[in-house]
């Protein structure tokens, strides 16, 4: 149920648009030609990683 309304808040969130931010933080490369668009989101995945790591982290401290 935890994890239902997790998703749930974050789709919130992206319908929103309050998550407008992700994907274009600094440190994420986007290299554009005329015939291609090259899109390498470190600094966001890197983000991403660290809270997975942390909520994993919490939930294992509980358990």
């Amino acid at each position: 149920m935890v994890a239902g309304a997790a998703l749930m808040l974050i789709g919130l969130l992206v319908g929103t648009g309050a998550l407008s931010w992700f994907g274009r933080l600094p440190g994420d490369l986007r290299f554009e030609t005329e015939h291609t668009r090259v899109y390498i989101p470190l600094t966001s995945m890197l983000l991403l990683s660290l809270v997975f790591s942390l909520v994993a982290y919490v939930v294992r401290r509980m358990l």
